[in-house]
């Protein structure tokens, strides 16, 4: 009994022993410059299942490019990138959620124009700040708007509904994917140009929204593409025009607003991977190689191109600018709009 005693005695004292050596092992590493914390949450990310927060209903465009870029993550990586899709308060829902989640790396969200590009300037009262608390973790993609109406709607262009709506003031509606998000906006920045009238019908997602544009209870409706594009190539919708300046390369019958008589309309809607500010650099640096590796990839490529989506070629740091600017570019489309949300 004492044998045994004493070799449990021993075992334990080589296994403490053991981690002491490790310990000064690493502190040693640390000292000389040859390892760094960043290394090390680089090495052993991720961890445990990805969360990656879709902050609209399914069938929208950031549910669908959330779903391309994760499954595509979770074979690359070898852990599961799983989408979780928390519509309300156009976006807000899930974007709180991501701001109030631990800063590791685990918690993703698939943020774009509508509450990251849009939202600051519609609330005055929110208990997070897009630019303080949330960090770009990889660019994704962008796309164009696309002006779609119920086919039945005597209309054939843009200008067409503009005139149209400006003879029957407030009584054409259209569709959002919420109050203050990109669909919402682009209507109110089409009115402003127009100067005209609709009625706003606002939903819970884009998903949602378009069924009733395709079922003929709304008139009109401001999509990203992806979320249209199967629709309008079954014939379900009528597509008027699309908000970029060029016609877009996937539905190139579809002209550009500037080609429909409205030369002061443009907006591009983006989407990238955000996390909390708090999030380790290497890990978002991680995150971005690992969605850069994934977006170079020529299926996914085609399959972001077959929904209208082109991959944001820039850096974190530029895509950082550029969501900044966008912020103030809406800015001045709100207050124009005179939308408030408080």
């Amino acid at each position: 009994m004492a044998n045994t005693q004493d070799s449990s005695s021993n075992t334990l004292a080589c296994g403490n022993q053991f981690r002491r050596n490790c310990a000064i092992a690493v502190t040693l590493l640390l000292a000389a410059g040859l390892l760094n914390s960043g290394d090390l949450h680089a090495q052993t990310y991720p961890a445990k299942p990805v969360r990656v927060i879709v902050p609209f209903a399914p069938g929208g465009g950031t549910d669908i490019l959330g779903r391309i870029v994760s499954q595509k993550l979770s074979e690359q990586i070898g852990q599961p990138f799983l989408v979780d899709n928390r519509p309300g308060a156009a976006g807000n829902v899930g974007l709180e959620l991501t701001v109030k989640s631990v800063p590791d790396g685990h918690t993703l969200l698939v943020g774009s124009t509508s509450e990251i590009g849009i939202g600051p300037s519609l609330h005055s009262r929110l208990t997070f700040d897009v630019q303080r608390d949330l960090a770009v973790a990889a660019p994704l993609a962008s796309t164009p708007m696309v002006l779609v109406v119920h086919p039945s709607l005597p209309v054939k262009t843009a200008k067409d509904l503009a005139d149209l709506v400006r003879a029957r003031p407030n009584q054409i509606n259209y569709a959002s994917a919420g109050t203050g998000t990109g669909n919402h906006m682009s209507a109110e920045m089409f009115l402003h140009v127009t100067k005209t009238k609709m009625v706003h019908i606002s939903y819970k997602g884009a998903g949602p929204a378009l069924t009733d544009v395709v079922g003929g209870q709304v008139h009109v409706m401001f999509s990203t593409l992806p979320a249209a594009t199967a629709l309008i190539k079954a014939n379900r919708l009528k597509a008027l025009a699309v908000t970029s300046p060029q016609r877009a390369p996937s539905m190139p019958i579809i002209p550009t607003m500037l080609e429909s008589g409205l030369p002061n309309y443009e907006v591009e809607y983006w989407y990238g991977f955000f996390a909390p500010a708090a999030t380790p650099k290497d890990v978002l640096a991680r995150i971005n190689t690992e969605s850069q590796q994934v977006l170079r990839n020529a299926d996914i490529i085609a399959r972001l191109a077959e929904q209208g989506l082109q991959v944001i070629g820039k850096t974190p740091e530029q895509f950082t600018a550029f969501v900044k600017a966008d912020i103030d570019k809406w800015a001045i489309v709100v207050k124009a709009s005179g939308v408030k949300l408080d």
